[in-house]
């Protein structure tokens, strides 16, 4: 994660005694799970327990740890960060949560502003409580719009169309 949802984040967990009990534990399993923020403006010691913090590149750090067997890791919010490890090609997994609410408004960021175009293969869909849907995809990084490229030889097969769904 990025600074700005490490901020975020360790305030939900610093008041989590406020919480309701569900919240609450969701906010204490996360302060259990090993966490990587990456920020130039941030320093340590950082307060939120678990958390380790890298000043440098995050591309190169992200490629550095899948090179070394980190294990799964996955981002929580910081659009930039999932942007330019996207674009770098080190994301395996696209998990896309749809939550039945539009936030015209009062929404502050389009998500996907400045991510390149990317065909998305599903592997996975679940809903949640009747209303909260998670889809999982593999993502192909786009060297053009949508629909005048080839896609790799393993997603033709697959049936893969080249356009988002």
């Amino acid at each position: 994660m990025g600074a700005n949802t490490y901020r975020l984040m360790s305030g939900f967990s610093a008041e989590a005694e406020t919480l309701e009990a569900d919240e609450a534990a969701a906010v204490e399993e996360l302060a259990r799970t090993p966490k990587v923020v990456f920020s130039s403006t941030l320093q340590p010691p950082l307060a939120w327990a678990n958390t380790r913090l890298v000043g440098g590149d995050a591309v190169e750090a992200v490629a550095a740890m899948k090179r070394d067997g980190a294990g799964p890791m996955r981002t929580l919010g910081s659009l930039a960060l999932c942007r330019s490890l996207l674009a770098a090609g080190l994301v395996d997994r696209f998990r896309v949560v749809v939550f039945p609410v539009i936030t015209g408004s009062t929404g502050r960021d389009r998500i996907y502003d400045g991510y390149p175009d990317v065909a998305l293969d599903m592997v996975a869909s679940r809903t949640f409580d009747g209303r909260l849907q998670l889809l999982e995809y593999l993502p192909t990084v786009l060297a053009g719009p949508p629909g005048t490229h080839r896609l790799p030889e393993s997603s033709a097969r697959a049936g893969a169309s080249g356009e988002p769904p």
